[in-house]
């Protein structure tokens, strides 16, 4: 196919130049192909003296090539339009000669290889009359052009001319992907979409991944402008200054085995981003650890599934200003709009804060979608009622304030049916989960944040993962549902009340990550971002992105005071039809224990201070005397 990015009055030259026997005709005429511009091959252009000295097995002397490049030159100088040439131009006088009086811009294009290679390529020619005799007189005058671009020919003819493309006609792109995998597809997409040009990468296994990035391009039309490649120093050639290189690779060695290949090719001032669901302190660590080669990194959380990847994702950019300021309008243009049409991106912080938001997205996205779970379960087993009945009634709370998007596709899923049969009662019970649940949990425990709910919604995927086990209880202990009447009233406000408590948990445990790691994140805008896009979003977020403005803990704020006073009877009612008719309920009940907890100025904690004194001597504090010195009892 033409390069459709080729001016039809292009008036360049291309010099395909090297030894005999390298492939500058099979690449000259490669070339003339993709950009449509005629082809001479230098050979055509021999006195009949030349072609004969050189089947005789004699190699050419200065004289000899003299009549040669004069009439190449002539050539050129006679051509209105570009051409391109092969002509071995061996020597630097020669390529004077034949660039002499020209004025068209002239590329040359030097193809390299070993004589071994070359040799037994000769060997193969027929009816060729530079035999390969003569190929070591060729390599013995041979002075190498620095100012040329030089292909190996190890490569494939494609390769290299795709690599003369590139840096012949400055076709630099502005950002290069590296992953094809579902999100990394949909976010190549939503970037050609919104004008920003691009290159592809992914790697290449024969047999099982090759040709991805091409035949990707080939699929869509928004690509036609891409350039796909399995060669990573050819990818990054193919990027403008400074480059970016954004990854949608699987978090963990791959990242750090892709940055190790990636730091001999970049230059300082390039920029790397990390687009997958890494863990924030490995995100601190490469960000050090490229640093200190001037290349600067960016760890980003990107939420909204395939959909939001192609349509537009919440997106939570974190790393050092300078970096984010050379992706900041690339990434912003991608994203989802809020309601006011701003972009759900947002600069968050330094080192992992980017990373870490992410992750507490995440956990946060696992106690919402176990609230809707274990509703489900109560409707259904201990209620009674069908599924039809609990997605209408979910779709009546979706014209309320617990509207979200988890929530209206839940809806979808339980109306989904497979021959007349819910596809919900087919779906094998065994949730999955991809470790940023765990690292939540892992991150409150080293930061000393409470996040039952999200906690709880974790152990119950884990849970669910016994499904032989579970099976085998079941016929010791027999089923456990008893029939109780479910007031639907108060089964919303106990929704409603468990999600504030899971959100304002969430927003607690960045709080702190900020306060304790110096990231300085700014809550209400992190709830702006999640307006639109990510998995999160909902009308309580459209709330948030305003309360925390005003008082940035969330259960300490007036409107959810007012909320929360009058929904506690109703989740305490919910939870109690739920543990009588022995239907589990780890999420809403977690939330019920967080916020009695929470409201309750005398806790139990005494009780374990006298505890842990009385075995270890650990001491504790006097309410007498609350800021004084610490006591120990001799208890026996």
């Amino acid at each position: 196919m033409k390069d459709q990015t080729i001016d039809p009055t292009d008036t360049r030259v291309y010099f395909i130049c090297g030894v005999s026997g390298c492939g500058k005709s099979t690449v000259g005429r490669a070339l003339s192909k993709k950009i449509d511009l005629p082809f001479f091959d230098g050979d055509d252009f021999h006195p009949k003296e030349n072609v004969a000295k050189m089947a005789s097995g004699q190699p050419l002397d200065d004289k000899d090539r003299k009549r040669w490049l004069t009439a190449i030159n002539k050539l050129i100088s006679q051509s209105e339009d570009g051409l391109i040439v092969a002509c071995s131009a061996l020597k630097e006088k020669y390529r004077a000669q034949l660039s002499e009086d020209i004025t068209k811009k002239i590329h040359w294009i030097f193809l390299n290889g070993d004589f071994d290679l070359i040799y037994n390529r000769m060997i193969s020619r027929i009816d060729h009359f530079m035999g390969p005799n003569l190929l070591q007189s060729q390599f013995d005058i041979l002075e190498i052009p620095n100012y040329a671009i030089e292909c190996d020919i190890k490569y494939s003819v494609e390769k290299i001319v795709q690599n003369i493309r590139i840096q012949t006609l400055q076709m630099k792109k502005q950002l290069g992907l590296i992953g094809l995998g579902v999100m990394g597809k949909s976010l190549a997409r939503n970037f050609a979409d919104k004008g920003i040009s691009l290159s592809l990468y992914n790697r290449f296994v024969k047999g099982s991944e090759d040709e991805i990035a091409k035949n990707f391009i080939e699929s869509y039309p928004v690509l036609d402008t891409a350039e796909g490649h399995e060669d990573l120093q050819e990818f990054v050639q193919s990027l403008k200054t400074p480059r970016t290189v954004f990854l949608m690779i699987s978090a963990g060695a791959a990242v750090d085995d892709t940055i190790e290949k990636l730091i001999p090719l970049l230059d300082k001032g390039d920029l790397i981003i990390d687009g997958g669901n890494s863990h924030y302190k490995l995100t601190q660590e490469r960000n050090d650890k490229l640093s200190a080669h001037g290349i600067y990194f960016i760890g980003t959380g990107v939420s909204g599934g395939e959909e939001g990847a192609l349509k537009g994702p919440s997106i939570m950019p974190g790393g050092e200003p300078e970096a984010y300021a050379i992706c900041k309008d690339a990434l912003e243009a991608i994203a989802a709009k809020d309601i006011n049409g701003g972009s759900c991106c947002g600069y968050i912080g330094k080192g992992g804060a980017g990373h870490f938001v992410k992750m507490v997205h995440n956990g946060m996205e696992y106690a919402e979608m176990q609230f809707l779970a274990e509703i489900y379960g109560l409707l259904r087993y201990s209620a009674g009622y069908d599924t039809d009945f609990i997605a209408n009634l979910f779709e009546t709370w979706t014209k309320t304030d617990l509207n979200s998007y988890l929530l209206e596709i839940t809806i979808e899923v339980l109306r989904k049916k497979e021959d007349d049969i819910h596809l919900v009662d087919i779906i094998l019970d065994k949730a999955g989960n991809k470790g940023t649940g765990s690292w939540t949990t892992i991150a409150a425990c080293e930061l000393g944040v409470p996040v039952n709910t999200l906690t709880a919604a974790l152990f119950a995927r884990y849970q669910s993962a016994f499904k032989e086990e579970r099976q085998s209880a079941e016929k010791l202990y027999g089923k456990q549902f008893n029939k109780r009447e479910i007031d639907l009233t108060s089964l919303a406000d106990a929704y409603k009340v468990a999600r504030i408590i899971n959100h304002h948990q969430g927003i607690q445990l960045i709080y702190a990550a900020s306060e304790s790691y110096n990231w300085n994140i700014d809550m209400p805008e992190v709830a702006r971002i999640w307006t639109n896009g990510c998995i999160i979003r909902s009308e309580l977020m459209e709330d948030l992105k305003v309360k925390l403005k005003e008082e940035p803990i969330l259960l300490k704020h007036a409107t959810y005071v007012n909320i929360v006073n009058n929904g506690m009877e109703s989740l305490r009612k919910v939870c109690s039809q739920a543990i009588l008719s022995g239907s589990a309920i780890p999420c809403l009940n977690s939330a019920l224990t967080y916020v009695e907890t929470y409201i309750n100025e005398q806790s139990t904690a005494n009780i374990i201070q006298g505890q842990r004194d009385y075995f270890g001597a650990h001491r504790y504090q006097r309410k007498d005397d609350p800021i004084g010195p610490s006591h120990h009892t001799i208890w026996n």
